[in-house]
Parts: structure tokens; C-alpha cells; sequence
């Protein structure tokens, strides 16, 4: 099985060599191509019609100068093209859960979504900040991914990806929550004025607000979480609105 692993958080972070180290428990074809700094929130967003630079850093291992979505096209236009396409793409692992309005901001989701539009099996990794990571935690990782494989038949669909949170501890149950709200981006900050202009910033982090039966409670339970999303969410008008 030949897997392609991204991410958001760059090609130091400790989760990228995490999920790396959980997929070479399964597979010795493991690739990774991520991004050479962090990119929070960057979604599915590309690098159009301007120089990408790609280096090799370790064997198997490239940085990307793009965004976490340009880590996939550039694995499928150039490194990994043609036949030698991988069976997966694994995006991840994100610091910090990924829920809510996430889905569609997240580098992380991005990843997965763009590994779809190429027709490639995705699941995107995230867990909660500062994790208890124990010695066993890679194999058992490792044995997940091992058994989403498997069962691909039951999830794999045409336009659509796995978000999977980890709690804090592994191993865990698996729980399938409703897909919650916990808004980010919600406030700005003024750090400078002089007439006419006016410097903002948008801090990190969100409210945690949280209802029974979504993402956040079942993660701050204990449990995994398993969402199946898609990109083609084209909801019909009706009939009446075509005689406006």
C-alpha cells in the first residue's frame, strides 16, 4: 500500500512525524510531502500560476513552499504521477481538534479534500492540543489506519473524505457525532490606527461551545470521532424560485 502523508502544520511538526512513523508500522511506502512552515486555516486554497519549490529532506520526505493543498497536487502532477499514484492520502496530525465550521477552514480537510478531487482515498488526523502520547500510540495508530483500509469499501465515496479527532489518550472508542458549531475567526482586534487606516489581527482559538451528541463533547469524553464529509453539497431550489 503506498501512502501519502500532508499536512498543515509544516514539515517539522511532531505530528507529521507521528502519523509517519504509525503508517511505516503498515506499509514500507510511505511518502511525505508537507508544507515548509505552519499554514492554520489555509483550507483548500492552491498556488496558481506561480513557482513552487519542492526539496528533498530526507528519503521519501519533501518540503513544499505552497500550502497544505499544493502538497497533494504536486504529489500527483509530479512526484507520485501517473502509476505511481498512492492508495491514500493521509492529512494530519493536526494540532488540535477539528470540528465545526473547521470542516471547511482547515489545511488539514483541505488535504483530504483535495486527495478527492483526485479520486485517491483521504482521511484527515487531528487531535486535541498537548495529547498524552504514549510508547504504544504509533502501532495502535498504525493498526486504524491499517483497518480503515480494509473496511474502505464501507466509507470510500466518490467526493468524500474522513475527519477523524483524537482524544487526548489513545487507544479510544469510536463515536460518529453530529457535526457541531463552535465558530472561529469570531472577533477582531485593532493593534494600530493612524487615520484612514486601521491594523487588525484575528487571534487564534474559539468559544469551545459545545452541545450533547457533537464533535466537542464525545473528543472531550474520551472518544474518537469519525465524520464522512463531502464537497458537492448542492441543495435543489424549488420550482417556484425559477419563476422570479
Amino acid at each position: 500500500m503506498r501512502i501519502l502523508i500532508c499536512n498543515d502544520d509544516g514539515i517539522a511538526a511532531p505530528g507529521l512525524a507521528r502519523l509517519a512513523a504509525a503508517a511505516q508500522t503498515i506499509s514500507e511506502d510511505v511518502w511525505v510531502v508537507a508544507p515548509e512552515r505552519k499554514h492554520t486555516a489555509a483550507g483548500p486554497s492552491l498556488t496558481m500560476a506561480e513557482p513552487i519549490t519542492m526539496r528533498r529532506t530526507a528519503e521519501r520526505w519533501y518540503s513544499c513552499s505552497g500550502r497544505p493543498a499544493d502538497c497533494v497536487v504536486t504529489a500527483m502532477t509530479w512526484l507520485l504521477a501517473g502509476d505511481d499514484r498512492p492508495d491514500i492520502v493521509l492529512g494530519g496530525i493536526n494540532d488540535g481538534r477539528n470540528v465545526a465550521e473547521d470542516l471547511a477552514y482547515s489545511g488539514t480537510l483541505g488535504i483530504a479534500r483535495e486527495a478527492s478531487f483526485w479520486g485517491v482515498p483521504a482521511v484527515g488526523f487531528s487531535q486535541v492540543k498537548s495529547p498524552d502520547i504514549q510508547p504504544g500510540d504509533d502501532a495502535w495508530l498504525g493498526g486504524l489506519i491499517a483497518d480503515l483500509w480494509r473496511k474502505r469499501e464501507e466509507w470510500v465515496l466518490e467526493g468524500h473524505w474522513l475527519s477523524i479527532n483524537l482524544p487526548s489518550a489513545l487507544p479510544a472508542e469510536i463515536r460518529q457525532p453530529k457535526i457541531g458549531r463552535d465558530k472561529i475567526a469570531r472577533r477582531s482586534e485593532v493593534v494600530e490606527q493612524d487615520g484612514d487606516r486601521t491594523v487588525l489581527v484575528v487571534p487564534r482559538g474559539r468559544e469551545r461551545t459545545t452541545v450533547e451528541g457533537d464533535e466537542n463533547s464525545a473528543i472531550d469524553a474520551g472518544y474518537i470521532t469519525v465524520n464522512r464529509i463531502n464537497w458537492f453539497g448542492e441543495t435543489r431550489l424549488g420550482d417556484s424560485f425559477l419563476k422570479l
